[in-house]
């Protein structure tokens, strides 16, 4: 059709819908056209709906689903869906959003692809892969050159466990000597750990200050750290949904000082007393999943890292020894012994306060006497008894 210029009209494209005219006689009355949508299912029975979106939004939808996903098992079921998700699934944006608990793999189900994906995660800039397998590397696998490098990289992107974790390795030596230890090095980590909020580290700190471990000794200023440190494991706990609690009486208060003595002495609840000088008692924190991993992996070869290494006594620590004798013990009964300060203090809090008992001296395993000793390793055989928080002793193996 043309217009009175001699121009045509545009041709309509009947690309949404076409129309359906029936035949009708005369003396019939007028019926509506019907409208046939062209994606009904009598149509478009064949096509799939789900191959018509963009990869962007089913990437966008992937990496929500990894950073909230509770475990790894979340996220494999819907990589093994399809070959679509499976291979957008692996896109860096979606690991990289990874969260700890899609990347908490178990020891006994580790394996070249478990470690392959965590690689995988932790070249797509996932600092919690890089600290997870660094972990791993450093301590199982005992490759201390890539695992440091990845808790590095970690601690490089400010990730607050992989600094506290570089500083026990420098307030150790763990990888080499006796004397490749940098106490300096230690706390300066601690610092940058504690000040991102990481209640271990300032914890640690907090005794490094008080026992001048590596740095001036200030001990109003370490003991502040401490309690702050013990305020924020409240807060934390005080954040938690109540479904996660799992004590029942998770919160007491014991005003008088031989109800608390004698709560802490006679063994209790599931609870740590992480502010014991007030009397008040909070569960446990949870263990990462490194920790945990490595905790699994160990128990799976005897409990024991090698010939003549120990584990840290602490049960939500995990880390072996490198070298023996690089933990030290308990100057008081010399049955336990701890990577750190910060373990020391949880783990005398949470079951030894009860268990130690002082001896004269105590054994070694090669049959040497070794039984003085003070938390800073001095060797004069001082026991910070204090107000009972520090009365467990630490000693130079």
């Amino acid at each position: 059709m043309r217009t009175r210029r001699g121009i045509c009209y545009p041709k309509l494209e009947m690309c949404c819908w076409e129309r359906t005219t029936v035949k009708r006689r005369r003396d019939e009355p007028r019926r509506i056209s019907r409208k046939r949508w062209k994606n009904s299912p009598e149509i478009a029975r064949d096509c799939d709906l789900f191959d018509e979106l963009p990869d962007d939004l089913v990437v966008f939808i992937l990496s929500k689903l990894s950073s909230s996903a509770d475990s790894p098992a979340d996220f494999i079921n819907v990589l093994i869906t399809c070959k679509r998700l499976n291979a957008l699934g692996l896109h860096s944006m979606v690991l990289s959003k990874a969260s700890t608990k899609m990347l908490a793999v178990k020891a006994k189900n580790w394996s070249e692809s478990a470690h392959r994906f965590l690689k995988q995660c932790a070249e797509s800039g996932n600092v919690e892969a890089c600290y997870t397998l660094g972990m791993i590397r450093f301590y199982c696998l005992q490759n201390r050159g890539t695992g440091a490098s990845l808790m590095a990289k970690a601690a490089i992107n400010s990730h607050a466990p992989a600094l506290y974790s570089l500083a026990v390795i420098q307030f150790n030596g763990s990888g080499g000597s006796k004397n490749d230890k940098d106490l300096r090095a230690g706390v300066a980590l601690c610092a940058r750990a504690a000040f991102l909020g990481h209640i271990d580290g300032l914890r640690e700190l907090g005794h490094c200050l008080q026992d001048g471990y590596g740095v001036r000794q200030n001990i109003v200023e370490g003991r502040r750290f401490l309690v702050q440190a013990n305020a924020r494991e409240l807060a934390a706990v005080l954040s938690m949904p109540a479904s996660a609690i799992t004590s029942g009486s998770w919160l007491t208060w014991n005003p008088l000082p031989h109800l608390r003595h004698g709560h802490a002495h006679g063994g209790s609840s599931g609870g740590c007393p992480l502010l014991s000088d007030f009397g008040c008692n909070v569960p446990a924190p949870e263990p990462h999943p490194a920790s945990r991993f490595m905790t699994d992996w160990f128990e799976v070869r005897c409990g024991a890292p090698g010939a003549g290494l120990r584990m840290c006594s602490h049960v939500g620590c995990g880390r072996p020894e490198t070298r023996r004798h690089e933990f030290r013990r308990c100057s008081v009964c010399g049955a336990v012994n701890y990577c750190s300060r910060a373990c020391q203090a949880l783990d005398w809090k949470m079951r030894h306060k009860a268990e130690c008992a002082p001896i004269e001296r105590w054994v070694d395993e090669d049959g040497e006497h070794d039984g003085n000793g003070n938390g800073n390793g001095n060797g004069n055989g001082n026991v910070n008894g204090g107000n009972g928080n520090n009365a467990d002793a630490m000693a130079e193996s």
